[in-house]
């Protein structure tokens, strides 16, 4: 089968909504509850989601040499080396016992990237944030905000009806997965099996520019040491921190090894910018590799680590070049919920964010 000629961007592919600035008040106020609860119960301010990280870790991305054209595009233009740090997480908003069993993330941050920024992108880094499946939950920022809102209505709220309810969501979507068909809202909801993180496949889930194109992102596990575990469940019945203390054990013993891959779009009607809930066929727009990421053998959780990624530092996909621009509805709604969390969090904990390099709160 043939491939079409990927679609060049333009600023028309983007379809901009009347109430996109009610809605982003919207989300702000909610993540506010979020935020607040949080920050009141634990004396502590965290993200407003993806508040809870698994592993902080450390490495390298080279990008290949002779990509063809279409791929060589904005940080990918050039063959070359650069300092990657990665975040692992799941997506609650806030810090939850691993019994609860959510949707895993992957935040990426590659450093030392040139080239013209993204209006107020600070510093010289380009950040990537990924979750292991490939569609999102809402059309619109506007449907995200309901489904926010039920989430913010149980933040930090009676951990035990949320792990049994948790279970019960596991056991539904378990069902619906065998007869084909899984429910993003269950797994945000915690029905997600409660897998190894490190097992797993992640996707920017909403489109991107890519230099003259447009293209979701994915990072694949190619090493054997982790594809082994791929869908390896964890036991957290008797540790809430057993993830974190699972990867820590692995990754002492593992190099790790991730594709970068990048799925170009090649039909705007069958590959849409505006509804992240459509998964690009992979037959018609393939994933093709553009970088390789190596994670050597390390403590996952050393302190210093922590403190200067997880506490001093944000995750934003606004946060990069300009031949990277987030597109969509929700991407342009996550500029500003992003800044609101990250401002709230600088506020809380008298402790200034700010990209590698800088000391400038962003």
């Amino acid at each position: 089968m043939s491939l079409a000629a990927p679609v060049r961007y333009t600023p028309a592919v983007e379809e901009i909504q009347p109430d996109e600035r009610e809605t982003i008040q919207g989300l702000n106020d909610t993540f506010d509850t979020i935020l607040e609860t949080t920050a009141k119960e634990d004396g502590h301010a965290v993200r407003s989601v993806h508040a809870k990280a698994h592993a902080i870790l450390e490495g390298r991305m080279v990008i290949a040499d002779g990509l063809p054209p279409e791929l060589a595009q904005g940080l990918f233009a050039r063959p070359g080396e650069h300092r990657v740090l990665m975040r692992i997480s799941t997506n609650a908003g806030d810090i939850l016992p691993d019994t609860i069993s959510l949707p895993r993330g992957l935040a990426l941050k590659v450093l030392d990237v040139e080239g013209e920024r993204l209006p107020g992108a600070q510093g010289t880094t380009q950040d990537f944030i990924m979750v292991n499946g490939p569609m999102f939950q809402a059309k619109t920022a506007d449907k995200f905000l309901g489904n926010l809102k039920m989430l913010a209505a149980t933040t930090n709220r009676m951990e035990g009806v949320k792990e049994a309810m948790s279970g019960v969501a596991r056991g539904l979507n378990t069902v619906l997965s065998a007869v084909g068909i899984e429910s993003t809202k269950l797994q945000s909801l915690g029905g997600a099996p409660n897998v190894d993180p490190m097992g797993e496949t992640y996707y920017s889930v909403t489109p991107f520019r890519y230099g003259d194109y447009i293209a979701k992102f994915s990072i694949v596990p190619v090493a054997p040491a982790l594809l082994a575990l791929k869908d390896k469940e964890i036991d957290a019945t008797d540790n809430p921190d057993a993830i974190r203390d699972t990867v820590r054990s692995e990754m002492q013993g593992i190099d790790g090894v991730w594709e970068f891959r990048v799925q170009l779009c090649r039909d705007l009607e069958r590959q849409p910018v505006e509804d992240p809930t459509v998964q690009w066929d992979e037959d018609e727009a393939p994933f093709r590799t553009v970088a390789t990421i190596t994670i050597p053998r390390q403590d996952s959780w050393e302190p210093a680590r922590v403190q200067a990624v997880n506490e001093e530092m944000h995750f934003m996909i606004w946060t990069g070049l300009a031949a990277h621009q987030p597109l969509g509805n929700i991407n342009r709604a996550r500029r500003e919920a992003y800044l609101h969390s990250t401002r709230f969090r600088e506020r809380f904990n008298r402790c200034p964010v700010h990209e590698p390099g800088t000391r400038s709160a962003s």
